[in-house]
C-alpha cells in the first residue's frame, strides 16, 4: 500500500470519457442523483444521423423509454456528460448493458460550443413499433432539455411525440388545461 504524504505528488486523475445521453439521464435529478454519476464537465450537444425513438418496452403496455435508430440528415439533441471510467461501468449496469437491453455505442457528438467529442452513448436492438413515451418520462427529456438550455425547437419537437396511457397511473395529458408541463 502507497501512502502520499504532504510533499508527495497526488495520483494522476482517472482517465474520462464522454457519454452522450439523449433520455431520462439528461435529466439532472436522474443523472447525478438517481445514476450517483459525478461529472467532470457537462455540455448540450447534438448527434447528427440518429433519430430519438421511444421503441424500448417497459412494462406490460405502450410504454417505452428512449432509442436512437439510424436516420440519415436527422438531428438528435441531448447532453454530453465527461465522466470517469469507473463511473461508466456503473451507468452501464444501471442501463442494463450486462443484461442485453441497451449496447454502448462509439458515436461523435458536436457540444454546444462546435467542439467534436468522440463519446458513446447506449442503442437497444430490442425496439418495438408501437411504443409511446409515459406522460412522466417525458417530462424528465423536456426538464433535462430545458436545464441544459437545448434549443427550443427541440424542446418543441419532444413535445411533439405522442404519450403512452401509463397503465400504472392511468394518466392525462402531458399538456392538459390548467396544468403546468415540465
Amino acid at each position: 500500500m502507497t501512502l502520499f504524504g504532504p510533499g508527495d505528488p497526488p495520483p494522476p486523475p482517472e482517465p474520462t470519457l464522454w457519454y452522450f445521453g439523449y433520455g431520462s439521464n439528461m435529466e439532472r435529478g436522474t443523472f447525478l442523483g438517481r445514476r450517483q454519476m459525478k461529472p467532470v464537465e457537462v455540455c448540450p450537444a447534438v448527434l447528427a444521423d440518429w433519430a430519438l425513438c421511444f421503441d424500448l418496452g417497459i412494462g406490460p403496455g405502450e410504454r417505452g423509454v428512449g432509442n436512437v435508430r439510424r436516420a440519415p440528415g436527422t438531428l438528435t439533441w441531448g447532453v454530453a456528460w465527461r465522466i470517469t471510467r469507473r463511473q461508466a461501468q456503473h451507468l452501464d449496469r444501471t442501463e442494463g448493458v450486462h443484461k442485453g437491453g441497451y449496447r454502448r455505442l462509439p458515436v461523435t457528438v458536436l457540444a454546444g460550443d462546435g467542439r467534436p467529442l468522440e463519446a458513446f452513448t447506449y442503442r437497444s436492438e430490442h425496439g418495438r413499433a408501437g411504443r409511446k413515451p409515459s406522460r412522466r418520462y417525458m417530462g424528465l427529456l423536456l426538464r433535462g432539455a430545458r436545464e441544459h438550455g437545448l434549443p427550443e425547437t427541440w424542446v418543441e419537437h419532444l413535445r411533439g411525440f405522442e404519450l403512452a396511457v401509463d397503465e400504472r397511473t392511468g394518466q392525462g395529458s402531458l399538456f392538459e388545461p390548467g396544468r403546468r408541463s415540465s
